[in-house]
């Protein structure tokens, strides 16, 4: 084989490499691209819920409220009656069945709604007002394009009669759709037009706050300490090569120590942030060590050498000159850390937190769920409503990363010093 021809087998398989290159970018994005389209496509109907305009008389003598009632007496009356009365009149008929029918096209709360819309306007008492109440899950599936109704009615959640009722009020332009702020200020809940990602949004807050509380200066004081002050030597050594081990620890590992220690022998409360922060904080603790430490490690020796020149102490030259030049690389370590820990979900898993929890969580001592341990819990359920707040869920769970991951990017660019 000539020289030219050995060149040219050189630059053919160069080009075939380009091609195999381009090949595979174009279908990691293919692939990325069609998983963000079904989460999108299916998760975007959660930030909508379907309401049914009903026309309330709010009866002071209905609700047996005194002539200058309270706050607290409005909020202690009983609205069931009220609330039965006021669906009723969407029917031109008195037929109890239909009544029943009716009832099943609203959410359980709907009482609950009425009330405290009262709270909100008490100045309303004896007075009529257009209130938009949520409807059912079934209601709302049907009216978003979901529900198919061209299927035997035996094998509808819907019946015939319930059709033609919702038929009326649609075009009596009484079933809108409104914001669904429930999915952002609700707690779990076992129907799916009431549930919400507010409990699990505060845990992972609280979780992530203790995690970054916890983890961030005892890994940065132990990454100077390892590479500026401690000797070499076989201890450090071996301290060293454990850390680069926890990093590659899967995390169920650091569930069942946060199992085993924290909640069988010191006997922390279940389920709740603190104890998901402290094992988050565990297991963050090596990622942020890592790129700290390579963050030191890249200062040149000269910025020390020059801080020692003029007269300053050793911890002068680190704390004064060393650490503010390496923050950049740091704190973007420390947010890829604790993105990292915003998606875990294994440890959440065998600490509790996917229990289920109504209330939200007012400190780090309720209980509590996260947005991960959210997605799973919903992914087990079998309503239409909760897949399609699965995959909003995982909407904001990939905005939070995206975001964190931007941050880490941008502070890293920004404040990065380039050595000649």
């Amino acid at each position: 084989m000539t020289k030219d021809q050995r060149i040219k087998k050189r630059h053919r398989a160069e080009a075939r490499f380009k091609l195999y290159g381009l090949v595979s970018i174009i279908l990691a994005l293919t692939f990325v691209g069609f998983l963000v389209f079904t989460i999108f496509s299916k998760g975007s109907d959660a930030f909508s819920k379907t309401t049914i305009k009903v026309n309330v008389s709010f009866n002071a003598e209905i609700l047996s409220l005194p002539s200058n009632p309270s706050l607290e007496d409005i909020q202690d009356a009983d609205y069931y009656d009220l609330a039965l009365e006021s669906i009723n009149k969407l029917l031109l008929t008195s037929n109890p069945d239909d009544e029943k029918l009716l009832k099943k096209l609203f959410s359980p709360d709907f009482d609950l709604e009425i009330k405290n819309y009262l709270v909100k306007n008490p100045d309303l008492i004896n007075q009529t007002q257009d209130i938009n109440l949520t409807s059912s899950d079934d209601i709302d599936q049907l009216f978003k394009g979901n529900f198919p109704r061209d299927i035997p009615e035996d094998r509808r959640q819907v019946n015939d009669r319930q059709l033609e009722i919702f038929d009326e009020l649609v075009a009596q332009d009484k079933i809108q759709k409104k914001f669904n702020n429930y999915f952002f200020t609700n707690g779990d809940s076992r129907d799916p037009e009431l549930a919400g990602i507010g409990a699990s949004l505060l845990g992972s807050f609280f979780s992530v706050v203790i995690c970054l509380i916890l983890s961030f200066p005892i890994a940065i004081l132990a990454s100077i300490y390892l590479e500026e002050f401690a000797p070499k030597n076989k201890i450090t050594d071996f301290i060293e090569i454990n850390i680069n081990n926890l990093a590659a620890v899967p995390s169920i590992v650091y569930g069942l120590l946060g199992l085993g220690i924290l909640l069988g022998f010191m006997n922390f409360p279940r389920s709740t942030p603190l104890v998901a922060g402290i094992t988050l904080a565990l297991m963050t603790l090596p990622r942020i060590i890592i790129p700290c430490r390579a963050s030191l490690k890249a200062v040149p020796p000269s910025i020390r050498e020059g801080a020692l020149a003029v007269g300053a102490s050793k911890f002068q030259s680190v704390f004064h000159h060393v650490v503010p030049l390496s923050l950049p690389g740091t704190l973007s370590g420390t947010i890829i850390g604790l993105a990292q820990a915003l998606g875990e979900t294994a440890p959440l898993i065998l600490i509790g937190m996917v229990a289920f929890v109504v209330d939200i969580p007012g400190s780090p001592i309720d209980p509590a769920s996260s947005l991960p341990a959210q997605v799973y819990l919903w992914s087990e359920s079998a309503e239409r409503g909760f897949v399609e707040k699965t995959s909003a869920t995982i909407m904001i769970l990939l905005t939070f990363l995206i975001v964190m991951n931007f941050i880490a990017v941008y502070l890293r660019q920004k404040f990065e010093k380039k050595w000649n």
